[in-house]
């Protein structure tokens, strides 16, 4: 029979509590999986992230902007509806560089304020600047920003490309072309380079931006298997990205020449909107858009909207 003694009791019991303290806090400390958006039918259509782990997240429904530290299990409001002009919110995009949130506003018709790409405070949710769409028909999508600065954002009505310079008071159109029509998403493949993708027609496509600025040739890239509503999409490695398809699915995007290598990551989403990468994590955000626009399902209860993370180990 083992015996012990009184301070050979008091080191194991000591011993043993340091690692349950040690094992909980490890615990404590693993991040979420997966991050609720704290509204009732909220409806996001674009996601996007900081370098730290934050989520920030547009509400297309509510015309306003959740926002989850890392580690935090919930997206509570940030920017409120109506702040800076805001009315349905598409697509937010982060531009740390400048420490701006690019928001794209669109009109709530027949009434409300034009369709605007707006710009935030990436730090305190501040309003900095609001640029109009011309003309009345006009829905902004996505945005990109480029290695100098200057943000470009897709007007899916319009099937056009707007250009802001940096420092520039006005948008102008860049690219306008049969060849967008329902454009989507947008990102650079490198420096020179944009592609975007068209939702109605499942299309990517390239188009170089010359040295001058301007928009070169639209090029058309064939992907391996056909895309299925492409909606957000962001840059994984150069002209590699990650993808949305409405259908349900994230995809890994391989560019090379005029073809694309389509490899899916994860499928199995309930209408899935946009995607953001946080180091080795893709987050995936569902928009259960058909809640809202299909007459059918519009009194049905989507249930919660959440953002998944998706493990990109291996993966690039």
């Amino acid at each position: 029979m083992l015996c012990l003694g009184e301070n050979s009791l008091m080191r194991i019991t000591w011993k043993y509590w340091l690692a349950l303290g040690t094992a909980v806090a490890g615990l404590a400390a693993t991040a979420p999986t997966e991050v609720t958006i704290h509204e009732d039918k909220p409806f996001p259509e674009s996601l996007t992230s900081t370098s730290d782990g934050a989520l920030i997240i547009g509400s297309l429904s509510k015309g306003e902007v959740f926002r989850a530290p890392k580690g935090a299990a919930t997206a509570e409001p940030w920017i409120k509806p109506g702040t800076n002009g805001l009315q349905r919110v598409l697509g937010v995009l982060a531009d740390q560089r400048s420490g701006t949130l690019w928001v794209c506003s669109s009109k709530l018709p027949p009434q409300g304020a034009p369709t605007a790409l707006k710009t935030f405070d990436l730090r305190t949710g501040a309003p900095k600047g609001s640029f109009d769409f011309p003309g009345d028909n006009a829905l902004c999508n996505d945005i990109a920003i480029g290695p100098d600065g200057t943000a470009y954002a897709t007007d899916t009505v319009a099937a056009r490309i707007m250009r802001l310079k940096k420092g520039a008071k006005a948008l102008e159109v860049w690219a306008k072309d049969d060849k967008l029509a329902g454009i989507d998403g947008i990102a650079f493949g490198d420096n020179s380079t944009i592609y975007v993708n068209t939702f109605t027609t499942g299309h990517l496509l390239r188009i170089p931006v010359g040295k001058d600025g301007t928009a070169g040739a639209i090029v058309q890239v064939q992907p391996s298997q056909p895309l299925s509503s492409p909606d957000g999409m962001r840059p994984l490695g150069r002209n590699e990205f990650l993808l949305i398809e409405g259908a349900g699915q994230l995809d890994r995007v391989t560019v090379s020449g005029n073809t694309a290598r389509i490899e899916v990551l994860k499928n199995g989403f309930n209408g899935p909107t946009a995607v953001t990468r946080v180091g080795d994590t893709a987050w995936v955000v569902e928009g259960k858009l058909k809640y809202m626009n299909d007459p059918r399902l519009k009194d049905q209860d989507p249930g919660p909207f959440k953002v998944f993370a998706v493990p990109l180990h291996g993966k690039h």
